[in-house]
């Protein structure tokens, strides 16, 4: 019974609001390039983003934590370089 409570507790209860990761929110114009322009919740728009990644092969070979920009996660990102982990403080800025 304890791991079907825990799987409810993921999505948002009829009538209420969804919690932050899952509202749908609004890419900005260099963001919307990578995942499109509809609003996504948080989520789906790091896994668009990780998809675009894995599928433009910008991943660093030698250090796979490393994303190595091109010219559309450039304007996303600010630089050339992020780690996986800096990745998510970029894409905050680019979501209203």
């Amino acid at each position: 019974m304890a791991t079907k409570a825990k799987s409810s507790a993921t999505k948002a209860p009829e009538g209420k609001k969804p919690n932050a990761l899952q509202q749908p929110l609004k890419p900005s114009a260099e963001l919307a390039s990578v995942v499109g322009e509809a609003p996504l919740p948080r989520g789906e728009v790091v896994s668009k983003v990780w998809a675009y990644i894995k599928e433009h092969n910008l991943q660093n070979a030698e250090n796979r934590r490393e994303i190595i920009a091109d010219d559309k996660l450039r304007k996303v990102f600010g630089k050339d370089k992020v780690t996986m982990f800096e990745m998510n403080k970029h894409l905050a800025q680019h979501l209203k």
